[in-house]
């Protein structure tokens, strides 16, 4: 919301005495003053105006965590584990998903109150790569890179992949990046072999990669440097 709009809500002051107070340097912003009134605001922002608190501003939560595998990438569920069963659950009833993984897949999952946030953390037309190892059934095919870096035809969705790459790192096992996160679509990019996946982990999303110390079930909080990537 615009920082005139919000200012204008209280209930005894009009749009020229919000105005007003902007240009008196009367309008404080998570303690900086402010004179714009188109200012963007968010829910998590400490807005004073006129000595008074018009938004306390909500705490901010960005975290990491290492999905093991078996649990489903969800806020809740009848039957199985979700990841917010990891967590404490006074914040886990804050929180949503940025990026789901299958529940037989693993590592990396981000977790936020702030939805611009996790939009832009997951927002397809950034490109923004996404790293996973992968374990095959059978040995990789020959033709895998080059067809991979081609991208590869969806005909149910009539789509083509955005090109990606291959790293071997054994005759069965390769790191894969990829730019966007279609449905199952790693699997089905193998399944143009007929070689099917038995283990995916994903290592990193944009420049967030999962902290080796954590083990499965754990999370973090992300660092300044981890949020301000995104």
């Amino acid at each position: 919301m615009r920082l005139d709009r919000l200012l204008c809500q209280h209930p005894k002051w009009s749009r020229r005495h919000v105005l007003g107070l902007l240009t008196q340097r009367q309008v404080a912003v998570n303690g900086v003053v402010a004179g714009n009134p188109t200012q963007e605001i968010s829910a998590f922002d400490r807005v004073e105006a006129a000595g008074e608190l018009i938004q306390a501003g909500r705490a901010a939560h960005y975290l990491m965590l290492y999905k093991p595998a078996g649990i489903l990438s969800a806020t809740e569920d009848p039957v199985h584990p979700t990841v917010m069963d990891l967590l404490p659950a006074e914040l886990a009833r804050e929180l949503h998903i940025g990026g789901r993984l299958d529940r037989a897949s693993t590592g990396l999952m981000l977790l936020t109150n702030d939805g611009q946030w996790s939009r832009r953390a997951t927002d397809p037309d950034k490109r923004s790569p996404k790293v996973y190892r992968v374990t095959l059934a059978h040995p990789i095919h020959p033709d895998t890179e080059a067809v991979f870096a081609e991208g590869i035809h969806f005909p149910f969705e009539d789509i083509t992949t955005s090109p990606a790459q291959l790293e071997r790192l054994g005759e069965c096992e390769c790191r894969l990046t990829i730019y966007e996160g279609r449905y199952h679509q790693i699997k089905r990019m193998f399944g143009r072999f007929r070689n099917p996946v038995i283990a995916l982990h994903r290592e990193s999303m944009g420049a967030i990669t999962l902290d080796p110390t954590l083990a499965p079930g754990q999370y973090r909080a992300l660092t300044d440097e981890e949020v301000a990537s995104v």
